[in-house]
């Protein structure tokens, strides 16, 4: 093999065995993210070097098998097959090797070189097991088995320098591993292979894999297949005399009868290679889920963790939200006006700049330190093995939805956005769990729907704004729970539910890297948009605040018209107003956009005197902000950290309260404090974002993406009028 080539590593494993933390490790930065191609199914690619060798990593997706029983194994199966792999790394969990050894033989079938890796090597010394890896190896056919510790770096070098051994001298054909499913199967199994290699249509296929696949019965191989032989239908005879014998002799069908054989394989190697200690002591996973996965306490436990993380994202770093403002009223405001003022630009330039591209920009952008707290800490309750539990601890409680646990991870996931939680529902096994989750994976409030209840919760309920956004995120799910418990009753009452199987993995710490890789990805997607669909979004906005040419109020421009007829049917939710309507009109491109929007209709008029005293500030002023700004931010923010423990208050002086944007003093001045509850109401139920909406298109059809559209600008209407009329009564 030439060294100049790049060449295709696949990256297969079960869900928890640590695939997701040997690519970060292996690419590092080196990574590109998207669909494959007609799904929506994540895939990640990455590339790094060993020995001048260019190699390109494909991770595939989490499954348990190749079976063609979920999009994610059919992507693993057909990729491996037909992606033009030169060699597949197994991760498998050593601490649970004979469940992750099914998948490991069914690549191995494939007859792709394939590198075994046993993952998680220091678990097995304290829960007392020991694997023969070189009888492991010599069972599947002399292939290679290294350990790693990938959260700890531990054996990776070696991974790439055994990658590229395989790739440089692959074992020979007569090494491949192979199942033995018995006399009669394998008889048919053999019928079967002569026909395919007979077969010059079927060139370049692995003519026993095709064979097995075929016996299997597995839809979409038979189609495929059927497809490239046409006229040509021997092979195909030749599958439904095979199943039919094999029927009539174990009177059961062929897909279960070789999928107990390849269990029995995995079973018998297993036995000879996996020994654990004998002891009755419960193992630390055993021990701390007699107490968060405990049926009265696990629920209690977990409410308790979210109400510290909206503690953590509101309040704790509340004072980063101020520091980021004040750079964006202040030091940035100021270096575009000295270009712009360099530039000679007209006045109409510098107020796009200021007024629109930086006001809305700048007033997503605030919200980042609290939105970095928010994905920090869902990547450590899921990296922790923590989220897992939390589905097992849900499922009584989703049961009375007409669901299962199962459903809450892509629920959960919807807290973070609402997009991939929707593509998440494909890991159910029926469309009915599908449809159902994804209608009301909506109701959970996304993390663009945050700087929203932050800038409201801060502007009128300082005090309790923490409350009032842990209640917000409440009523989202309970908003779910009634729709469910209605969609149950009279759209899916004929449809039987499926059972609930989860698998819960050890819990673990958390690695820096990776927690910080979670935590940046769906960071850099925030800011991403930012710089992209929002600051689109605010140039658009600022021409149509400005036009027709020569309006001066901007009630009377395009934007004000438009606003103005959506705002008659808000009024009686109390904040009818165009500048309201007009923010909630465009938040339908994006969530974030509401805030944006806010920050020009209502706080991003600058003036000539504003300009002139930015300009008059000096270098010094700027350092000031931005240097100790941030050391103030940090002091104020460790106090509120420290606070979250009981019993510590610490006293405070009165400069070191957080002083309100300017945005949230415009909002003060044209909400009231029930118009405001109200407002937040309506935000956390009505329509999702575009992209959701297209994610549900695509999953279910234009016409449940019309009825989740029409349901929840409803639902949210409604429970925004009684919101305020409840709030001014109690008031």
């Amino acid at each position: 093999m030439s060294k100049g080539k790049s060449h295709v590593v696949a990256l297969a494993g079960n869900p928890n065995a640590g695939k997701s933390s040997i690519f970060n490790a292996l690419t590092g930065s080196r990574q590109h993210v998207g669909n494959w191609p007609g799904k929506t199914v994540e895939r990640k690619e990455g590339e790094f070097a060993c020995c001048g060798m260019d190699i390109r990593l494909v991770d595939l997706p989490g499954t348990y098998s190749l079976a063609a029983y979920s999009p994610e194994e059919v992507i693993a199966r057909d990729f491996i097959v037909n992606g033009g792999v030169d060699a597949v790394v197994n991760v498998t969990d050593a601490t649970n090797l004979e469940r992750n050894l099914y998948l490991t033989v069914q690549v191995l079938e494939t007859g792709v070189p394939t590198v075994l890796v046993l993952n998680m090597a220091d678990a097995l010394a304290k829960e007392g097991i020991r694997i023969d890896d070189d009888a492991l190896s010599q069972l599947l056919g002399n292939i290679p088995v290294l350990r790693t510790v990938a959260s700890k770096g531990v054996g990776l070098e070696e991974l790439k320098k055994t990658i590229y051994r395989q790739l440089v001298e692959p074992a020979p054909a007569e090494h491949h591993f192979s199942v033995d499913y018995g006399r009669d199967v394998e008889r048919e199994i053999a019928s079967l292979e002569e026909i395919v290699r007979q077969n010059p249509e079927l060139a370049g296929s692995n003519p026993r894999w095709l064979a097995i696949k075929l016996l299997e019965g597995e839809a979409d191989i038979v189609r495929r297949v059927a497809s490239k032989l046409g006229e040509n239908g021997a092979l195909m005879a030749q599958v439904q005399k095979s199943q039919g014998r094999l029927r009539s002799l174990f009177h059961d069908d062929p897909d279960i009868i070789m999928a107990d054989r390849r269990y029995g394989c995995v079973h018998g190697i297993a036995l000879q290679v996996w020994r654990r200690r004998s002891h009755n002591r419960l193992t630390f996973s055993d021990q701390l889920d007699r107490v968060v996965a405990h049926r009265l306490l696990g629920l209690p436990i977990f409410f308790i963790a979210l109400y510290i993380l909206f503690e953590l994202v509101v309040n704790v770093s509340a004072p980063y939200l101020d520091w980021m403002s004040s750079l964006f009223a202040g030091p940035f405001t100021r270096w575009i006006l000295l270009v712009l003022n360099a530039l000679h630009a007209p006045a109409w330039m510098t107020s796009l700049m200021i007024d629109g591209v930086l006001a809305g920009v700048g007033g997503v952008l605030s919200f980042v330190p609290g939105l970095a707290v928010l994905y920090f800490f869902l990547a450590l309750l899921e990296d922790s093995g923590y989220m897992a539990r939390a589905a097992f601890v849900m499922d009584k409680f989703m049961s009375f939805l007409g669901l299962h646990g199962k459903s809450f991870i892509p629920m959960i996931l919807g807290f973070g956005c609402n997009v991939p939680a929707v593509y998440a529902t494909r890991t159910l096994e029926n469309r009915r769990d599908r449809l159902l989750t994804a209608l009301l994976i909506p109701f959970m409030s996304c993390s663009a729907r945050l700087p929203v209840y932050v800038i409201f919760a801060l502007a009128f309920f300082a005090a309790q704004a923490g409350t009032v956004i842990w209640g917000l995120y409440a009523l989202g799910v309970l908003m779910a729970v009634v729709t469910s418990f209605l969609f149950n009753r009279l759209l899916f009452n004929k449809v039987e539910k499926s059972a609930f199987l989860l698998e819960l993995p050890p819990y673990r710490l958390p690695t820096a890297r990776s927690l910080w890789l979670h935590t940046w990805e769906h960071l850099g997607e925030f800011i991403r948009r930012a710089g992209t669909v929002i600051a689109l979004v605010s140039v658009i906005l600022w021409f149509m605040l400005n036009l027709p040419l020569g309006v001066q109020n901007t009630r009377d421009s395009w934007f004000g018209e438009a606003s103005a007829g959506i705002a008659v049917v808000l009024k009686p939710l109390g904040f009818g107003d165009w500048q309201a309507a007009g923010a909630l009109t465009s938040g339908f491109i994006a969530k974030e956009v509401v805030v944006s929007t806010m920050s020009q209709v209502y706080a991003g008029e600058g003036n000539d005197h504003q300009y002139a005293e930015l300009l008059k500030q000096g270098w010094r002023d700027d350092l000031d902000t931005i240097v100790i700004g941030f050391g103030r931010a940090t002091i104020e923010s460790g106090k509120r950290l420290l606070e979250l423990v009981p019993g510590v208050h610490l006293e405070r002086n009165a400069n070191e309260n957080a002083t309100d944007t300017p945005l949230q003093i415009a909002l003060q001045g044209a909400f009231t404090p029930a118009a405001a509850l109200a407002f937040l109401v309506f935000v956390l139920l009505y329509v999702p974002c575009v992209a959701t909406l297209s994610a549900i298109r695509q999953e279910f059809g234009s016409r449940w993406m019309l009825f989740s559209t029409g349901y929840q600008m409803t639902v949210a209407w409604i429970m925004a009028f009684i919101t305020y009329h409840v709030a001014v009564f109690w008031h």
